[in-house]
């Protein structure tokens, strides 16, 4: 079979024109950069859509470890504002022993106490057991110094108010008396 000629017609009867032929490339050209620059958009949006994603889930576990920790320490402003309670209650058995009383109202205070510090235990709720141990500025707040011969510098010799640890957080420090370091040994 012959091929077409320039000037012979088509099967449609008309002559095929070159400008056709160029605006059809041109139309297909421009097209083909349309689609690439909507492919282009397509990522930027598909790039967002991952961003947004990963910072919603980094927001919600970071919520959950708030919210976590927040249960954690709940009962802390309540336990702080039971420590006077306590407070008190060590000061009646301490005095009671000093006047050298032991009946049953004395014992009554003393399990009284004893049950409190298991209930704040069972929260999460210790003492902070600073007599004898090397003052710690983060655990304990020295009220005062006083010279203690044979005992090491900056040791703790008195506790004037018990302090109290929730977890791992100070909930109160312990207020102590430490020594004093030795003259000359300066």
């Amino acid at each position: 079979m012959a091929e077409p000629k320039a000037n012979e017609t088509r099967g449609d009867g008309a002559a095929p024109s070159q400008s056709a032929q160029v605006d059809a490339g041109t139309a297909v050209l421009d097209d083909l950069e349309t689609l690439r620059a909507r492919a282009g958009e397509r990522d930027q949006f598909l790039a967002l859509l991952q961003r947004t994603k990963a910072d919603f889930e980094n927001y919600q576990k970071r919520m959950q470890r708030e919210m976590a920790q927040e249960r954690r320490y709940s009962h802390g402003s309540l336990a702080q504002d039971l420590l006077p309670v306590l407070d008190n209650l060590e000061r009646a058995t301490a005095a009671a022993k000093q006047a050298g009383e032991t009946g049953p109202l004395v014992q009554g205070v003393a399990m009284v106490q004893s049950q409190m510090l298991d209930l704040l235990k069972r929260h999460g709720i210790t003492r902070i057991e600073a007599l004898g141990q090397p003052f710690d500025p983060n655990l304990q707040q020295a009220v005062m110094q006083q010279p203690a011969p044979g005992k090491p510098a900056n040791t703790v010799l008195q506790v004037l108010e018990q302090g109290f640890m929730i977890h791992d957080r100070v909930l109160r420090p312990a207020r102590v008396v430490v020594s004093a370091p030795e003259a000359g040994s300066e």
